[in-house]
């Protein structure tokens, strides 16, 4: 009697720590918003977590490169935070730590030593980077510090794919927390199908909605840049570059 009651000790125990291993696999941001957000919207974002490669092999990357929109070629260690834009359309380089909006810029072949010039440039590049990097890697923040999510219902995709829909609204984060987004999840992948966003959270039709398609394998993490008529394109993850693509601006070699 005495070894069947340890084994049913044993086996609530094994259940137990499995469900919390299970609901620690994929721990909020400080400042995500958990008591106002809605637990099925909250479930939903863990398992879109999970079916992109989950967190710990999200928290293992560290480098990713990417081509946003033929305009910027961002570099970003996950790690320190260093960023490197490349400006396609001009000379412009900004080296910049998103943490501490410390760095340096080069424009015209030379580097600016003005200081108000550099603070000016250093904080669009910051801008940049919130932008372009939440247009590549938003399904990974979606309990990200300040975010508030809603359960909105079952929504078919406009090219009429089942999807269970959220919402994602803000409190005091970003250059526009003014924002709102809506994000389709597909129940067959668990992988984000679909996004529409809007300028102001009071906003009933949105600014833009478009997909999330071709998600590909890049290291142990899944990414996709197709969004329809926009595409983020020459995504790359490494897990070791020279420290000088963040430090100097010499075009790197990123094969």
């Amino acid at each position: 009697m005495k070894t069947f009651s340890f084994f049913v000790l044993l086996l609530l125990s094994s259940l137990s720590f499995s469900a919390s291993a299970q609901k620690n696999a994929n721990p909020p941001a400080d400042g995500f918003n958990l008591s106002g957000s809605d637990a099925k919207a909250v479930a939903l974002a863990d398992d879109v977590m999970e079916a992109l490669g989950g967190r710990k092999n999200w928290d293992k990357t560290r480098f990713i490169t990417w081509n946003f929109f033929g305009n910027r070629r961002l570099t970003w260690d996950k790690w320190t935070g260093d960023v490197r834009i490349d400006y396609l359309k001009t000379d412009q380089i900004t080296l910049v730590n998103i943490n501490t909006k410390a760095g340096k810029v080069m424009k015209n072949g030379q580097e600016l030593t003005q200081p108000d010039s550099v603070a000016k440039y250093l904080s669009q590049g910051h801008s940049a980077w919130i932008n372009d990097a939440y247009w590549l890697v938003m399904p990974y923040k979606l309990k990200d510090s300040g975010v508030t999510l809603k359960y909105v219902g079952p929504e078919k995709t406009e090219d009429g794919a089942d999807a269970e829909k959220i919402q994602l609204t803000f409190e005091r984060v970003g250059d526009t927390p003014q924002n709102k987004y809506h994000v389709w999840i597909s129940p067959e992948s668990n992988l984000v199908t679909q996004w529409a966003y809007f300028a102001k959270a009071d906003s009933e039709k949105p600014n833009f909605v478009l997909p999330w398609k071709n998600y590909k394998q890049h290291g142990k993490i899944m990414l996709s840049g197709d969004r329809g008529q926009r595409q983020l394109t020459d995504i790359q993850v490494f897990s070791k570059l020279p420290s000088t693509v963040f430090t100097s601006f010499e075009k790197p070699s990123l094969n």
